[in-house]
């Protein structure tokens, strides 16, 4: 059996399918493939972002409590958890490079590729297409993507806080068409990988896309089916300001459904490769991701510890089998380490993980394979990791800090209150303290507790200096030693 992977940044859960979901997204190809899967309605992460996520779901092991202390040097940024595959983690493609399949990576997550990385463990080819965010790929001057800086930005341009955009920008400067976008640019290399290797049964191809994570920079004709006749600015990042009008706020949301709609249509063309190489007979396709985001949910874009909402700790799991069922829904709770086990257990490939083969669900051997999940968002402060923790079960979601004191921690009534407007820990502080009992049980300690990991501020990370020094915005007296220190 053959298997691919496609998995997305910043995507949220209730997008594709038919159940729960942003009606007004346009996603005619993910959706087509959601009919034909098993979808799994409560999949969340086990560690976010996106490092830790891809981790997780790569090897099926658990990334929290944060304990890996690796050499991070020259690398950015400094987040618990954000570094390497521990070396006594196997991953999914070394797993099963071992047992003969042929086994291939496709990406443009650029932080799988930074100093000190090792994503590419067990892949017999890789790929790594440029240009994404902040990746240091190409230089340049201010004055190259002036005009494309005002579309983005109020005037005066802030250069310094726009360095980020500055550097996607000189990166994707020379963009003719549709084609030369990165969502089309990753799919495209997909497809022909799929046209070269297809041959070399059975294969394994992970399809790693980072959008639509912020730039959320379509083309402009997607943006423009959810707002048209807009003429104002793009707040590509949604940093649109204090000062933004309720149009342009409106626009940030498009532009997030515009890049969504864009990303469906180039999986789209990925999906039609593998229909004209008749791979379905003997293919798992998986459709997952590493974490949503907020669209205007309690008034915010945006993700990260402090909101640890269904909206950004759900997870797209859909899995085709060639002999599995096909709409179905699951509502047994899955996580991001129970990927991998479950794949291996459809190809017949033994397992340790920290994870659980989920197909039971599917098959009616279970009606549950764990009856909470533990979810858990890396932060960092004072050289020292710490986090957010989500603990949710049928009835709540507790949420607290991890690493650090809480003054504020919440829970949630998810019957009574779906959408988790209002903390009620006040009232029941019985079930607090049975949420905390589970975190406690995965971390080993008392919350708060003490990661073993350092995130440490002195790691540097030379290509941000460079940066700096380029565009003017710090003097380092050529020869410096202290370079990184001025940085």
């Amino acid at each position: 059996m053959n298997l691919i992977v496609i998995c997305l940044d910043t995507f949220r859960a209730d997008i594709v399918g038919d159940r729960d979901r942003l009606a007004q997204v346009r996603t005619p190809a993910m959706d087509q493939l959601a009919a034909q899967s098993a979808t799994f309605d409560r999949a969340f992460g086990e560690s976010q972002p996106t490092l830790q996520a891809r981790r997780s779901l790569m090897t099926g092991m658990r990334c929290f409590p944060w304990r890996f202390n690796v050499d991070r040097r020259g690398h950015w940024h400094h987040a618990a958890g954000w570094h390497k595959i521990p070396p006594e983690h196997d991953t999914l493609a070394e797993i099963l490079v071992q047992r003969g399949w042929y086994t291939g990576l496709v990406t443009d997550t650029h932080h799988m590729f930074k100093p000190t990385m090792n994503y590419t463990r067990g892949f017999c080819s890789w790929e790594f297409v440029r240009g994404q965010v902040d990746d240091h790929w190409r230089g340049g001057t201010r004055a190259m993507v002036e005009p494309l800086m005002r579309r983005v930005c109020r005037e005066p341009i802030d250069w310094q806080r726009h360095l980020v955009m500055l550097q996607y920008f000189l990166n994707n400067r020379d963009r003719q068409s549709e084609d030369d976008y990165l969502p089309a640019r990753v799919f495209s290399a997909a497809g022909r990988w799929l046209e070269d290797n297809h041959a070399n049964a059975p294969f394994f191809l992970w399809v790693d896309g980072f959008d639509p994570h912020e730039p959320w920079d379509p083309p402009r004709r997607y943006a423009d089916m959810y707002m048209p006749d807009y003429d104002g600015i793009d707040f590509i990042w949604a940093h649109q300001g204090p000062d933004a009008t309720e149009e342009e706020i409106e626009r940030v949301r498009a532009l997030y459904f515009g890049e969504v709609t864009f990303v469906d249509e180039c999986i789209g063309r990925f999906l039609e490769t593998v229909d004209r190489l008749a791979l379905w007979d003997d293919t798992i396709v998986v459709l997952t991701s590493d974490h949503g985001t907020q669209i205007l949910d309690h008034g915010r874009f945006g993700k990260g510890p402090n909101n640890l909402r269904r909206y950004n700790t759900q997870i797209a799991m859909h899995l085709r089998h060639p002999d599995g069922p096909r709409g179905e829904h699951f509502d047994g709770f899955v996580q991001a380490h129970d990927l991998a086990p479950t794949l291996l257990g459809r190809l017949g490939v033994p397992a340790q993980t920290d994870g659980l083969d989920f197909w039971p669900l599917v098959t009616g051997e279970a009606e549950a394979i764990r009856d909470h999940v533990v979810i858990a968002w890396a932060d960092w402060a004072e050289g020292r990791a710490r986090g957010a923790v989500s603990v949710r079960d049928d009835r709540w979601n507790f949420q607290t800090k991890t690493g650090q004191e809480d003054d504020a921690p919440a829970l949630y009534d998810l019957i009574g209150d779906p959408n988790e407007d209002t903390n009620v820990i006040a009232g029941h502080s019985d079930v607090a303290e049975m949420q905390r009992r589970r975190v406690e049980a995965v971390m080993r300690q008392p919350l708060p507790g003490q990661h073993d990991e350092m995130c440490t501020r002195d790691v540097k990370a030379p290509a941000h200096v460079c940066r700096a020094i380029q565009f003017g915005f710090v003097d380092v007296p050529r020869g410096s030693r202290d370079v990184e220190e001025k940085g």
